[in-house]
């Protein structure tokens, strides 16, 4: 399969950065060990897009550009939404699904 061993840069937005210090932040109340947990996965998902992008399902939004963004489930409940241009992949927000995200779009 062409391109399987290609390897893409992932790029992390400030704004993304900072929705998971939220939610970090937000879990680490009630439980250190799941805000931790949070972030390595968030980490270790973010890494994995290095490898074969492609392969997370597009973020349909009617308010969206079609084929535009690309959506990682992770943790059972966050999304991480991406867009992959040319070699890089960019990380531009994480959200809580069980939250009204529909501001961020």
């Amino acid at each position: 399969m062409p391109g399987r061993d290609k390897v893409y840069t992932v790029e992390i937005s400030e704004r993304a950065s900072e929705m998971l210090i939220y939610h970090a932040r937000f879990l680490a109340n009630s439980s250190e060990t799941a805000a931790k947990r949070l972030i390595s996965q968030f980490e270790s998902q973010a890494n994995s897009l290095r490898n074969q992008p492609e392969r997370f399902p597009w973020l349909s939004q009617p308010m969206l550009p079609e084929y535009k963004y690309r959506k990682l489930l992770f943790e059972k409940r966050y999304l991480l939404i991406y867009q992959l241009k040319g070699d890089t992949v960019y990380i531009d927000a994480m959200v809580d699904c069980r939250q009204d995200y529909g501001w961020l779009l």
